[in-house]
């Protein structure tokens, strides 16, 4: 148990920095609350990206929501991240402009900005797998989703070396073999280095028509092992048709 959660914490690491980096201009207010009622303005938001999905042939909002896998399945349980922890990541920007794709997905999104995105964090169902990890789903048009692959695969040729963002640390960006899922497929690894400790973090990114679904896996006991399984990810685009 004790294992597990160690895990845990060393997936969620980078994501807790950024919410601790971003925490100083989030928290600063001027005691005035002129925002629409929270139900109204998500309503609002919500018809909005509906009608650019429709616009330029996106999956909606609606129906990415419900493509995407949530409680146990395929040997990790699904879990809904909060909205705080899903926007933590959203505008990380890379120090080297080549590097800005993978700096994007490494909070959580594409440096294509998406329609709808839906975020899950993955925890292993089976006591003797110990890799742990995130999943999102992004809903672009066909031609930016191809663009969002294009623009990964340049950069990943660009930024050997890695990047920094928001007082993060990535580096040793190594291309792996490009798995065979849905229409195009890359994967890569990619480690984190917060002070003397460095978790590597292997990402899979694919496409399915419009739809870009990103995962990246962490195994602190075998980094070589730490991609989520094939297996899970085919699972999740079945979802799609």
């Amino acid at each position: 148990m004790r294992l597990r959660k160690t895990l845990a914490v060393a997936a969620a690491l980078p994501t807790l920095l950024v919410i601790s980096a971003c925490s100083s201009e989030t928290d600063e207010g001027t005691g005035h609350d002129r925002s629409p009622s929270p139900t109204k303005a998500a309503s609002t938001g919500e018809k909005k990206k509906a009608d650019e999905a429709k616009r330029i042939g996106a999956l909606p909002p609606q129906e990415l929501k419900k493509a995407t896998l949530s409680g146990e399945s395929a040997g990790f349980d699904f879990k809904q991240v909060s909205k705080a922890d899903v926007e933590a990541g959203r505008d990380m920007k890379a120090d080297k402009a080549e590097c800005q794709p993978l700096a994007s997905l490494a909070g959580g999104y594409t440096n294509i900005k998406a329609v709808s995105v839906e975020h899950r964090s993955l925890e292993p169902s089976e006591a003797e797998n110990a890799t742990v990890g995130s999943m999102w789903l992004a809903a672009h048009s066909k031609k930016n989703a191809k663009q969002v692959m294009t623009d990964l695969r340049t950069s990943l040729k660009k930024c050997p070396k890695g990047f920094k963002t928001l007082g993060l640390t990535y580096k040793g960006v190594d291309q792996l073999r490009d798995p065979s899922l849905g229409d195009d497929a890359v994967g890569y690894r990619i480690t984190s280095a917060v002070g003397k400790q460095t978790v590597p973090m292997t990402y899979t990114v694919v496409r399915k028509g419009g739809v870009i679904a990103a995962f990246y896996g962490v195994n602190m006991l075998t980094p070589k092992k730490s991609a989520i399984p094939e297996t899970t990810i085919k699972t999740q685009l079945a979802k799609f048709g």
